[in-house]
């Protein structure tokens, strides 16, 4: 970890934790929702459960939730912006230990009815790691484009994926395949070092059967 790393990011808030890492993981949510979120369920776990409204914290995702950068001046007034545009959020606490002090739990609903859960984690320094998207173990940091799929666990997924962003020239620095159980539903999460085409994507969508949905990250 380098000296930028732990100073953090430029914020808006006394903690990079607990204000610019919050911000950052509402922000990925709000991508991995992939529609415009009208209400969300947020739990808060460790010390963003104890001392995170101090903080900030439930300013901070909520402006991530709408979309909102770390260093914008709008997160202090994230809660009335939110319910000024018809975003509703409920906030709990848990006692429950999620082996990390700074957890938070995020159920969406988007207004054209997609859902999604996501369980992320900040690291300090603004850096943050998703843990969990809809039950599934994952690692996401926001830090590369990310292209996701949802697939039946069979041979041949990463094959067929991986050739055709060969072919499209879109370069691979890492990949991870994360599954419930064996022949069930998995994700496959891969970085790459450019941004995946949309182009790219129909594509991969319509290669395989077994791919039920793609969606790509952007750099958060």
């Amino acid at each position: 970890m380098g000296i930028f790393d732990i100073i953090g990011p430029v914020m808006i808030g006394p903690s990079s934790s607990h204000t610019a890492g919050a911000a950052r993981i509402g922000k990925i949510a709000r991508e991995i929702l992939n529609d415009e979120p009208v209400s969300a369920e947020i739990t808060l776990y460790g010390s963003f459960a104890t001392t995170g409204k101090g903080h900030g914290t439930d300013k901070a995702l909520v402006a991530g939730l709408m979309g909102y950068a770390p260093d914008s001046g709008t997160i202090r007034d994230a809660i009335t912006t939110a319910e000024e545009r018809g975003l509703s959020v409920s906030f709990q606490a848990s006692s429950l230990d999620m082996g990390h002090p700074n957890v938070a739990e995020i159920k969406m609903k988007g207004k054209n009815g997609r859902m999604a859960t996501v369980v992320g984690r900040s690291l300090g320094g603004g850096r943050v790691m998703i843990t969990e998207i809809d039950g599934f173990p994952v690692e996401i940091t926001g830090e590369e484009y990310t292209l996701l799929t949802n697939h039946n666990d069979v041979p041949g997924i990463v094959a067929d994926v991986g050739k055709i962003l060969a072919e499209e020239h879109v370069n691979i620095s890492n990949m991870r395949v994360f599954r419930k159980g064996k022949g069930t539903e998995a994700v496959m999460i891969i970085h790459s070092d450019q941004k995946v085409p949309e182009s790219v994507i129909c594509r991969i969508k319509e290669g395989n059967k077994n791919i039920n949905s793609v969606m790509t990250l952007d750099i958060i």
